[in-house]
This record gives C-alpha cells, sequence and structure tokens, in this order.
C-alpha cells in the first residue's frame, strides 16, 4: 500500500511540476501571456497611427497651401526611416546591455533577438516590444520636423532623422528605460515625457535656431490650410495615445487602465483650459485652440499616466493647457523665434511641466514605487529636474553635432530662396497637396 501512495505521489508530483515551472517562468517574465500580448498588439497599431495620419494631418492643416504636401511627408517619411533606424541599430543602442551611457551592438539588426523569446520583466515577445518601442523613435523625430517644415531639404531630413534617432534618441531612452544612469535614479518617466516630448521640442528649437527664419517669418498674411485637418489629427492623435500610455504598461491590467483614464481626463481638461484664456484675452475660443489644448494635456500626462490619479491628471492637465497657450503664443513672439509649428512650445514646456508634475503627483495608491512631493517625498521633485536638465543639455549638444554633420552630406541643410517662395510641394516634389483650379 505504501509503495503504491508513493507511486501515486511521485506521479502527481510530475504532473503538477510544470505548474510550478510556469508559475516560476511568469514571475521571471519568461511564459508568453496571450492578453498581455494581444493589448500590445493593439496599443503598437495605435502608436503606429499617431505618426504618418495623426501628426501629419495636424501639422498639414497648419502649414501654408504651397507646403502641405511636403509638411505631411515630413511625418511620414519620418516613421519610414525611424522604424529603419531602429531595428538596424537604434534598438540596441537603447535596449541592449552596455554601459551607464549607452548599449551595446549585441542586438545589431536584432540578432541575438530570438522570435520566442521574451521581453525582460513582462510576458510579452521580445519582437513586440522591439517594434512597440520603435513607433516611439518614430513619433519622436516626426516631432522635431514641426520646428523647421516650410524651409529644409527633404534630403537633409533624410539624412538628419535617421542619425538623430540613433544619436539623440537611442542614447536617451537608454538612460532612461534600458538600464543606464537615470534608470536606477529614480526618475519617473511612464511612457516619453524626457525622453519623446522635452527631448524632441529642444531638439525642434535648436534645429529652427540653426535653419534661421522663414524669409515670410512674420510677414506673411495667408492662413493655415486646413485646420479642420489639424482638429481630424488631433484626434487621431488622441486616439493613438491612448496605446501610448496605456500600452506603456505593457500588460492588460489595472495600471494600463488608470493610465488610459488619465491621459483620456488630462486631453479634456487642457483643451478646455487652453480656450478658457483664448476666451478671456481674445473673447473667441478657437477650434485649434480646443485642439492644441487637448494635445498639450496628452504631453504633460505622458510621463504621469502610470503614476497619477485622476486629481492629479486634472492639475496637469489644466496647467499644460496654459503652459502651452502661452508658450505658443506669448513666449514665442517675445524671444522672436520661428518654431514653425511650435514643437518646442507644446512638447518642450510642456514637457518640462509633465515631469516635474510627476515629482509632485505620483501617487503610491496608483503605484506603490512611486512617491511624489504631496506624498511626502520632496526629493522626487529634485531627481525629476535633473533628469529634465541633463535631457536638454544633452539633446541640443548633440543635436547641433547631427544637424552640422547631416548639412555637410547634404550640401546645406535649407533650401533655396526661390524654392522657399515658390513652395515646396511642387518645387521639391512637384506635387500638389490639393489640386485646387
Amino acid at each position: 500500500m505504501t509503495s503504491i501512495i508513493k507511486k501515486v505521489s511521485f506521479s502527481v508530483l510530475l504532473v503538477l511540476l510544470p505548474l510550478f515551472a510556469s508559475a516560476q517562468d511568469i514571475e521571471k517574465g519568461s511564459t508568453l501571456n496571450t492578453g498581455d500580448t494581444a493589448w500590445v498588439l493593439i496599443a503598437t497599431a495605435l502608436v503606429m497611427l499617431m505618426t504618418p495620419a495623426g501628426l501629419a494631418l495636424f501639422y498639414g492643416g497648419l502649414s501654408h497651401s504651397k507646403n502641405t504636401l511636403n509638411t505631411v511627408g515630413m511625418s511620414y517619411v519620418s516613421f519610414c526611416v525611424a522604424s529603419v533606424a531602429w531595428v538596424v541599430v537604434g534598438y540596441s543602442l537603447a535596449f541592449s546591455e552596455g554601459n551607464a551611457f549607452i548599449g551595446s551592438l549585441n542586438n545589431l539588426f536584432l540578432g541575438n533577438v530570438g522570435i520566442e523569446e521574451i521581453a525582460a520583466d513582462t510576458s510579452i515577445p521580445k519582437l513586440l516590444f522591439v517594434v512597440f518601442q520603435g513607433t516611439f523613435a518614430a513619433i519622436a523625430v516626426a516631432i522635431v520636423s514641426g520646428s523647421v517644415v516650410e524651409r529644409v531639404k527633404f534630403s537633409f531630413w533624410l539624412v538628419f532623422s535617421f542619425l538623430w534617432v540613433l544619436l539623440v534618441y537611442s542614447p536617451i531612452t537608454h538612460w532612461v528605460w534600458g538600464g543606464g544612469f537615470l534608470s536606477n535614479s529614480g526618475e519617473l518617466d511612464f511612457a516619453g515625457g524626457t525622453v519623446i516630448h522635452i527631448n524632441a521640442g529642444v531638439a525642434g528649437l535648436v534645429l529652427a535656431l540653426l535653419l534661421g527664419k522663414r524669409k515670410d517669418f512674420g510677414k506673411a498674411t495667408e492662413m493655415p490650410i486646413s485646420l479642420t485637418l489639424t482638429v481630424v489629427g488631433s484626434a487621431l492623435l488622441w486616439f493613438g495615445w491612448f496605446g501610448f500610455n496605456a500600452g506603456s504598461a505593457l500588460s492588460a491590467n489595472g495600471t494600463a487602465a488608470n493610465a488610459l483614464l488619465v491621459t483620456n481626463v488630462a486631453a479634456s481638461i487642457g483643451g478646455l483650459s487652453w480656450i478658457a484664456i483664448e476666451a478671456f484675452n481674445k473673447k473667441k475660443p478657437s477650434l485649434l485652440g480646443v485642439a492644441s489644448g487637448a494635445v498639450s494635456g496628452l504631453v504633460g500626462i505622458t510621463p504621469a499616466c502610470g503614476y497619477v490619479n485622476v486629481g492629479g491628471a486634472l492639475m496637469i492637465g489644466l496647467i499644460s493647457g496654459i503652459i502651452g497657450y502661452y508658450g505658443v503664443v506669448k513666449l514665442k513672439h517675445l524671444l522672436n523665434y520661428d518654431d514653425t509649428l511650435d514643437a518646442f512650445g507644446i512638447h518642450g514646456l510642456v514637457g518640462i511641466w509633465g515631469s516635474i508634475a510627476t515629482g509632485i503627483f505620483a501617487n503610491p495608491s496608483i503605484n506603490t514605487g512611486s512617491i511624489g512631493a504631496l506624498y511626502g517625498n520632496m526629493q522626487q521633485i529634485g531627481v525629476q529636474l535633473l533628469a529634465v536638465l541633463m535631457v536638454i543639455a544633452y539633446s541640443a549638444i548633440a543635436t547641433t553635432v547631427v544637424y552640422f554633420v547631416s548639412s555637410f552630406v547634404t550640401k546645406g541643410a535649407r533650401v533655396d530662396e526661390t524654392m522657399e517662395a515658390t513652395g515646396l510641394d511642387e518645387a521639391y516634389h512637384g506635387e500638389r497637396g490639393f489640386n485646387i483650379q
């Protein structure tokens, strides 16, 4: 009888052993979860929609009629170039094991990334993580284009965007998310406040200053070609941002749900705060204002979405709309710089606020690993501010270097005066954005 019991017990143990192993694998992030994988697949598609559709329409509608197609094309081609740069070497520089500042070339051309491999600390395929992060790189460089459209060579942009992803975006990504020195500093950036928005906003301002102003800057009376396109573009950005922020949880869980909720709240109050200021100052709230305010709210909540509750989101979105308005309408004219479509005002300035605000409103009841100043950790503001300053400094210097290298390769960064006056759609591409007689 004892012998039978031992045999049965041994048989049961053999049956249960895979379950114990599976539980251990899940803990280590080495077992695929189909629900998490399905969600991140959808989130990746949503983020992809943001660049060649959402941002392209948002920027394209704001451009002048003679440059609309070129402006849309800048966002579109940014996605193409960044996607290639990312899989060739960008991902390796950002996420492979390296030193405190940059990853190694161990994953060059995605080498050593197996099709069945699970991304570290997740339950999704590593290849899915690669493409999800690649969509972030694409929108980051596309944001930069908004500062310089209507005067920059398309050939220059192709070279610049490729090098910028590798030499500016990837190192900063490694610092914050890839095991670099900011990864262990305590800095909170859930979905890309420092990595994407501050980085891209500062790069856009630097590029605009290096290129110089448009010849008709401050003189042109031509209105944007289509505010309808801009509003539709902002709606697509808003829609895609759910994948951007909630997808950054890399799991179908409560954190993702909270991120989606607070993203929507911040965008909504951001749009309302912008038009409230417009109504007070100009007596006419505009649809461009509500669209720009919503995008400002989305930018502001991006680093905080995995750490704050609805109350924090309301405050972040409210102030994001205010900062966005004064950055675009007041500061730009006060300092007289030509940031064509206000990438610095909306992404740079609001991104700085969002990162610092994360240090204020991070709520341990939302994420146990994050405690902001309102909950007793005043030091978090200092941690956030230090990361902001380091990203600003590196982005400005490295973007300058990439500008001069790219300009050397393409024999100049700026189109000639005749082409600029004619418009880049016809003079550069031989096409029209709108074939209207």
